[in-house]
């Protein structure tokens, strides 16, 4: 089978200057890859070149995010920003052919941009697949299966939660591994559960990390003083207030949504970013002592987040959808790149899928 190869183009849509890969035939199988949080388009490179020529590949790079224009985020749409830029590329005929409807692919933070774009535009979709996504309710703050917040401002969530140190060393490219927050070393013990599962590709994936532009309106956003534990809530602006469940709330949006194509949700059950027992959950941390002054779990409990997926897309396949969940062992939070071959399968068989065309 030949390799697959990107050609990176810039397009200019939604208003802003966008980065894109862009891999096979035009009038092949249209595939949209929607890349995660602190990251890039380059995450789907060592994926895109598993696949078979007969797909057309578009991976673009978020605002902020790779080499498109680092536009604000507001986040009180949540991640309807993001959404919109990737709808405006569904139109470009360099890219897709007139009435394309791909297959998208959405991870992480993308999985949620992924949700939102077929909330938005069902009949432009043709199947999802979610890998590792963020919770329908958001990222942090909720307590049970339907999203019941635990605070009535989301305290716990936002920008506020970053780990200031992660965002110095993002801004000034660091490569080193000197300590548990350089970008090298969260690449390798949060983004992946096997570090040796990076293999050749890591120096390019950190360059997708460092690609992540940081600030009030990018990376994190901006914070707001809270009365509640740990004194702090989502502010209006930037990527992890776009991810809180202030603002990112579309589970009812999603079971309603009026075309309900194929879903396959792909998960790894070594993950701790997207988890029940999430490393990056405040809540968790609190309940592990690493954040003092945790109210307990009457008052704060970890966000269940894979438990409140599931429920949701129970709830898409109860109103007429349909889906299927993959659990990989040992898988951490970046499956297409720690279990390849069970990735394209699971891609291919959605692609190919009667519902999806």
């Amino acid at each position: 089978m030949p390799r697959m190869d990107t050609e990176q183009r810039s397009v200019s849509a939604n208003g802003i200057s966008q980065a894109v890969r862009v891999a096979g035939p035009p009038d092949g199988t249209p595939i949209l890859l929607v890349h995660g949080n602190a990251s890039s388009s380059a995450f789907w490179e060592p994926l895109i070149r598993r696949l078979p020529g007969t797909l057309r590949v578009v991976a673009p790079d978020l605002r902020g995010y790779g080499d498109t224009e680092a536009a604000p985020v507001d986040a009180t749409r949540g991640l309807a920003d993001f959404a919109d830029d990737v709808a405006a590329l569904l139109d470009e005929v360099s890219l897709f052919p007139a009435g394309a409807r791909p297959v998208v692919v959405g991870h992480s933070l993308g999985g949620g941009v992924a949700m939102r774009l077929l909330v938005d535009h069902p009949e432009r979709v043709a199947g999802l697949l979610l890998a590792a996504p963020v919770s329908p309710y958001g990222f942090g703050a909720t307590r049970d299966l339907v999203g019941t917040p635990t605070t009535t401002d989301f305290a716990g969530t936002g920008a506020g939660t970053a780990s200031t140190d992660f965002v110095r060393r993002l801004a000034a490219g660091d490569r080193s591994t000197d300590a548990p927050t350089s970008p090298r070393s969260v690449l390798r013990t949060a983004y992946v559960a096997d570090p040796a599962s990076l293999g050749e590709d890591e120096e390019l994936l950190l360059d997708g990390v460092l690609s992540t532009r940081t600030g009030e309106d990018n990376y994190p956003g901006t914070a707001e003083p809270s009365e509640n534990w740990p004194g702090t809530a989502p502010g209006r602006r930037g990527v992890l207030n776009a991810l809180a469940p202030t603002y990112f709330r579309i589970a009812d949006d999603l079971v309603a949504v009026p075309v309900k194509p194929p879903v396959t949700w792909v998960r790894g059950d070594a993950d701790v970013i997207v988890s029940d027992t999430s490393l990056f959950d405040l809540a968790y941390l609190g309940a592990l002592g690493v954040v003092p002054g945790w109210p307990g779990a009457q008052v704060c409990p970890p966000q269940p987040m894979v438990g409140q997926t599931r429920a949701v897309l129970d709830r898409y396949a109860a109103a007429g959808g349909a889906y299927r969940e993959v659990a990989l062992p040992g898988c951490g939070h970046t499956p297409h790149l720690e279990r390849p071959a069970e990735f394209v399968a699971e891609l291919l068989a959605l692609a190919e899928a009667p519902a999806a065309h």
